[in-house]
């Protein structure tokens, strides 16, 4: 018997480009809504569901919507890089949104999902009262990926060589049922895009958390730093990869979300 808790049943709301989006929508309906967004090569479920979020969430009083980013999980994966930008990501924000009528929201968001979350929070049209972002650095992240030998070994004709395209593959191939050439493409399409500007920060109260383990944890103070309503809280002993299954982290994302 697996201890793990069941997949829910994805709900599809189909995107402004018509890429079906896999949603989830648990706990009480009338209860304020938190809009859960992934990191890269995860999904709803294993960043969410897996990890006691949702269910920490529902215990405290919200409906969790949760959201397969386009590429992931059941969502539709496209492999051209043109269906991935940061204004596409933040447009599925809104198109889930709408499609559950939820005028206002709080948002929590790791790594790839933080990042949409801090251009959400500037440009949306609904009310993102508040955010939780944890694993957000400011500048690019994905420079450095190798794209042209990450897609040579997806066609099987090279090993990969680079460190860090490995790390980001090895973590794609990881979990059952993603498309390593959708990945990919996504992160071709989102290279040299926007990034979080720490000079045009939200106006909202945000709660920054990276683990102290992770590479990434000045970058992410820095964002804090410039956030008017900002806090940071480093996640003690956790690196970017295994952050989201920290208590700690659920514990302080809970009291910042009740406030």
């Amino acid at each position: 018997m697996s201890l793990l808790p069941p997949a829910a049943e994805p709900k599809r709301v189909m995107a402004s480009d018509g890429v079906p989006l896999a949603t989830y929508d648990l706990g009480d309906p009338d209860a304020p809504v938190v809009l859960a967004v992934h990191g890269f090569a995860s999904s709803a479920y294993a960043n969410w569901i897996v990890t006691g979020w949702v269910r920490e969430l529902e215990r405290a009083g919200f409906r969790v919507i949760a959201l397969d980013q386009r590429g992931h999980g059941s969502s539709g994966k496209p492999h051209e890089p043109g269906a991935y930008s940061m204004p596409q990501l933040v447009t599925d924000v809104q198109t889930v949104l709408d499609a559950y009528l939820v005028d206002e929201a709080a948002y929590v968001g790791y790594s790839l999902g933080a990042r949409v979350g801090w251009h959400a929070a500037l440009g949306t049209t609904h009310a993102i009262t508040r955010a939780v972002l944890g694993g957000i650095p400011d500048g690019d992240p994905l420079t450095r990926f190798q794209v042209d030998e990450a897609k040579a070994y997806a066609a099987g004709s090279a090993p990969l060589t680079d460190r860090l395209t490995q790390a980001y593959v090895s973590m794609a191939e990881g979990i059952p049922g993603n498309d390593l050439s959708a990945l990919i493409a996504l992160v071709e399409g989102m290279r040299g895009g926007e990034q979080p500007d720490p000079a045009d920060p939200p106006q909202q109260p945000v709660l920054f958390a990276t683990g102290t383990e992770d590479p990434i944890l000045a970058a992410s103070e820095r964002l804090a730093a410039a956030a008017p309503g900002g806090e940071f809280f480093a996640i003690p002993d956790r690196n970017h990869f295994n952050a989201p299954t920290a208590r700690a982290f659920r514990t302080r994302a809970l009291e910042f979300l009740r406030a």
